[in-house]
């Protein structure tokens, strides 16, 4: 089929191509959330064509709302067994777990096929699992921009120095593969971006030059706002993230055995409530503990840290920006938080939050948390004041446009004007 000319009608959009890991909506976690506002942000300035994997259940609803954002939309099925064959199969070959996750002809045929009818102006790949479809074939030709947001091979090296054993190995195995293959992007993408100044840095050190961009991530300021706490909650703290996240699991989980007991021994009215989806058997064991809360899967969470007095985010092993700390900032919590957990933003410890390391400087930060609600609130004030300040998404999103060739907005290009052509891709 030849190409349709769309670009060249007069007052026509821009066509880009976007390629994601996973389905981002509902955008209830860290990649998820930053998609969904990637494709808000571009589908002001350009019509989006959005193919994407599931590897749960999509609901009809968020079908719904992707094609209200997007002109087409492809999801294929990720299915449990075959993936794990074909990572496998990847491994062996001398390639990365990660291609492995996310290999399929589906997504390949998908691509081909709509990389022939349409001109597309740009190309956008969420991740280095999805780098396998811009080489070669109808996509290679066109100007690709690769948000790899982490450099996710340094979270396999992590990973791999604080285990031990068979899974260790294989953590230092794809954190060297997949070092090399992200070395290799630059040499022929338009762009590459990542979440923070610290995670580009970070990928530069590596060894990689080029185009190579942060664009940070926002919080949306008016859902996420200050309110009142409800009184029954008023003495406990809370951890909002998914739960079958290991570095959230790893957290959570030192947070409860090395800090907790100390907490609740000197204040012993005070809960540890735990939110997010999918609990790990980690975390549900946790509940044995005095004092600790499992709520899971919850369809808002905002509830939960406004009746909160403490959020909490001890992750030992991070990386970029943890959209839980912009949340709990944007509704003014009073939040400690690991060094890592905030080193993606600028958010200043002592002004808009507390930082603490060791078991004993947590239970500090925290008992004096609960103890001076005063300082909590000049806390939740400045973080509040700060979020606005750096972390709209309108203003962090803005570059990425750019990158995209889309620096032009039309007049009109609103979304009223969309029509949507949503395609579920079998397998």
């Amino acid at each position: 089929m030849a190409p349709t000319d769309v670009a060249s009608r007069p007052g026509a959009k821009a066509q880009v191509l976007y390629l994601a890991h996973r389905i981002p909506h509902p955008p209830d976690k860290g990649d998820r959330i930053r998609t969904y506002h990637l494709l808000r942000s571009l589908s002001k300035r350009a019509d989006i064509h959005l193919a994407c994997f599931a590897d749960e259940p999509v609901g009809r609803s968020d079908l719904e709302v992707l094609a209200r954002l997007c002109r087409r939309v492809g999801v294929i099925p990720l299915g449990g067994l075959a993936r794990r064959v074909r990572i496998l199969r990847s491994l062996a070959s001398g390639r990365t777990a990660t291609e492995g996750a996310f290999e399929s002809p589906a997504m390949r045929t998908l691509v081909a096929q709509w990389c022939l009818e349409t001109p597309f102006r740009s190309v956008v790949a969420s991740s280095s699992g999805m780098v396998q479809y811009l080489q070669g074939g109808e996509a290679g030709a066109i100007p690709a921009v690769v948000d790899l947001v982490d450099v996710d091979s340094q979270k396999w090296a992590d990973y791999g120095a604080s285990g031990r054993g068979p899974m260790a190995w294989l953590h230092r195995l794809e954190g060297r593969r997949l070092a090399a293959l992200e070395r290799s992007i630059p040499g022929w993408a338009h762009a590459v971006t990542l979440v923070s100044e610290a995670e580009a840095e970070l990928f530069r050190r590596s060894g990689n030059s080029g185009p190579i961009h942060p664009v940070t991530n926002g919080v949306d300021l008016e859902a996420f706002r200050p309110c009142n706490p409800v009184a029954e909650w008023d003495a406990s703290c809370v951890f909002v993230g998914a739960l079958d996240y290991r570095p959230n699991v790893e957290g959570v989980a030192w947070f409860c055995l090395e800090v907790w007991p100390e907490v609740l021994a000197r204040r012993p009215a005070s809960r540890f409530v735990i939110v997010g989806r999918r609990p790990s058997a980690a975390v549900r064991r946790l509940v044995n503990l005095p004092g600790v809360e499992l709520v899971g899967q919850v369809p808002d969470v905002r509830p939960y840290l406004a009746a909160s007095a403490v959020a909490v985010m001890p992750l030992r092993v991070a990386r970029g920006v943890q959209n839980k700390v912009l949340e709990a900032l944007a509704m003014g919590k009073a939040v400690v938080a690991s060094p890592g957990a905030v080193e993606g933003i600028r958010a200043e410890p002592g002004v808009h939050l507390l930082t603490a390391t060791s078991p004993r400087e947590w239970v500090e930060a925290v008992i004096r948390l609960l103890d001076d609600r005063g300082l909590g609130r000049s806390l939740g004030e400045a973080g509040r004041a700060y979020v606005e300040r750096a972390h709209s998404w309108d203003r962090c999103l803005a570059p990425f446009a750019e990158l995209c060739g889309l620096e032009t907005i039309h007049a009109d290009m609103s979304l009223s004007h969309r029509v949507a052509d949503v395609a579920r891709v079998a397998p």
